[in-house]
Formats: C-alpha cells, structure tokens, sequence
C-alpha cells in the first residue's frame, strides 16, 4: 500500500518538444507538458471535451530518455507523484506550482517505447 500513498498515472499528448537541460552537478533536467482530454455528454446531451494540461519534470536517465525518445504531439503514458513547490520570480512575487515527477514513462503509438528509473 505504500507505493500508492502519492502515484500518479497519465495518458496524454506532448504539447511542445521536451525542455531537457544539464544541470552544473551533472544531472539532467526534463520538463515536458502533456494534455489529457475528459469527454462527456451534459445533461443536454451535447458532447463536452475538457482538456487539462499537467506540468511534468523528470530527472537522470529519465529526463535524458525523454529528450531522446518524445516530441511534440506524441501520445506517452507516464506514471510518477504529485510535488507542491514554490519559487521567487525575477520580479520577487512568490509563485506556486503543482507538476508530477516522472519514474517511467512509455511512448504510445507505432514507435512504442518504455523506459523506468
């Protein structure tokens, strides 16, 4: 039970290419966006499409394979947790931020790849 304390699963599509950076302690850094879409009927009957868009970030091996393996528009399913942070901007206006932390992902179509920490 302790493995799904803070697990996070997603299927989606890339909204941009992967922002992978190396990082001064020689680690590696990768953030990505992906879009989920929720469709449903109202209570019209009309079709709704909701989509939501989740900020992701990866590190190591992982950020590495996902700046090698995914790009804009891919559909990938990844599985990580949700991490809470807060930062200063350049103007000092304190930001808050939600994004998952990536440990596996897997690309989803005809080039299927699955890779994990």
């Amino acid at each position: 039970m302790k493995s799904i304390r803070n697990n996070i699963q997603l299927i989606g599509h890339l909204g941009r290419d992967p922002e992978v950076r190396d990082l001064d302690n020689g680690n590696k850094i990768a953030k990505i966006s992906i879009a989920t879409k929720d469709i449903y009927k109202n209570r019209d009957g009309e079709k709704v499409v909701e989509t939501q868009w989740h900020n992701i970030v990866a590190w190591g091996k992982i950020a590495e394979n996902i700046g090698v393996f995914l790009k804009k528009g891919n559909e990938v399913a990844l599985k990580g947790k949700l991490t809470h942070r807060a930062y200063d901007d350049k103007n000092g206006i304190r930001k808050y931020i939600s994004e998952i932390v990536a440990n596996e992902f897997m690309l989803l179509g005809q080039a299927a790849k699955s890779t994990d920490a």
